[in-house]
């Protein structure tokens, strides 16, 4: 029989649930994602850093684990909520169950709590902190303790530590992917074009990166507050000055947009989830897209040479940008999104074009 667990809000609301996974407490910013599939890419992403995430479709576990499916080699996230945890899992490809991936990835959860109820409780309030603990008792100090809580150094704790290389079968570019967090399917979709990929750490110096002679830079997705991250944006201007072509995702976005001179902004509750809409504004066309982040360039705040590109559809905030004065764009979803959906996957193919233009 499964042990209590609770979840206690920094506004001091408490969730009793079960406990699975590994039994330790932890603290984080709990956010929620609306993805009905891909689990797994859920659990992998990087971007989840210093967070518990919530699952708000209702049975997780189901298919079990397939490690062919993770996005990292590791698990960043803080902790995990779900509603039903499939203790029988049925899958052709099935490795494993989620129980026992936890308790190795040292990652707790909690399920049999009501992840409706809380998810509303984050649309209203907003982002808050929260702790996973094995008792109901919650004091004025553990609530203080909680409300100070930030998710700091964030790309650091999550990019490589040193270079690595990808070979395609057939080599026509030559691209350096910047890891600042980076779900591993931006490196599998630009070696299935053609490209041969050298991975660097997010703090590789731009006179490192132009001595490697790039047909083009890919910026990753990645975790945490964009705008702490002084000293890459700062390495950014250098690239862009060189007018390198240049494709940024998510926290890759994020920081293009910074190193132009824009700002950001943290969102009440972040866009999560796979049904995201985005609207390409030069067709008006809606995109349906994957997305897991908590902050957003500021539209008002773009430099002449970025035009936004890409608005989402439900609050209108940034989703991408253009610049006319450089062979480079940004997106603030996941074209590479493994789980799906896979609509804007082309994006892949405009950088490619993008960097044989520019040979």
């Amino acid at each position: 029989m499964s042990r209590a667990a609770y979840l206690v809000l920094e506004n001091g609301t408490v969730f009793e649930g079960k406990a699975f996974g590994a039994e330790k407490e932890t603290t984080g910013e709990l956010v929620f994602t609306t993805a009905m599939t891909g689990y797994l890419e859920t659990l992998t992403d990087p971007s989840y850093f210093g967070q518990v995430v919530i699952q708000t479709f209702p049975l997780i576990g189901n298919y079990g684990v397939i490690p062919a499916d993770f996005e990292s080699n590791s698990p960043a996230l803080k902790g995990y909520i779900v509603r039903e945890w499939c203790q029988a899992p049925s899958n052709f490809r099935c490795e494993g169950d989620l129980d026992a991936f936890l308790k190795k990835s040292q990652i707790p959860g909690i399920y049999g709590l009501d992840t409706r109820a809380l998810t509303r409780i984050v649309r209203e309030y907003g982002v808050l902190n929260c702790k996973i603990q094995y008792t109901p008792e919650v004091t004025d100090k553990d609530l203080e303790e909680l409300k100070g809580y930030a998710v700091t150094g964030a790309v650091e704790s999550t990019t490589i530590t040193e270079p690595e290389s990808f070979e395609p079968e057939k080599e026509e570019l030559n691209v350096v992917l910047m890891d600042f967090g980076a779900k591993h399917n931006i490196g599998r979709e630009l070696v299935k074009r053609g490209c041969r990929l050298t991975v660097v750490p997010a703090g590789t110096k731009a006179e490192e990166i132009i001595a490697m002679n790039p047909d083009g830079v890919m910026l990753s997705n990645g975790p945490g507050d964009p705008s702490e991250n002084k000293e890459i944006i700062a390495e950014l201007k250098k690239l862009t000055d060189r007018k390198i072509p240049m494709f940024g995702i998510c926290l890759g976005h994020q920081l293009l947009a910074l190193s132009q001179g824009a700002r950001t902004e943290k969102l009440k509750y972040g866009h999560r989830g796979a049904n995201q809409p985005a609207k390409e504004l030069a067709t008006g066309r809606v995109y349906i897209t994957s997305q897991n982040h908590g902050y957003a360039v500021v539209s008002d705040s773009m430099p002449q040479n970025g035009v936004v590109s890409f608005v989402n559809g439900n609050d209108n905030t940034c989703e991408g940008v253009n610049y006319t004065d450089m062979p480079a764009f940004s997106v603030q979803f996941h074209p590479e999104a493994c789980g799906g959906p896979h609509d804007t996957a082309f994006l892949f193919d405009r950088f490619i074009k993008l960097m044989k233009d520019n040979k």
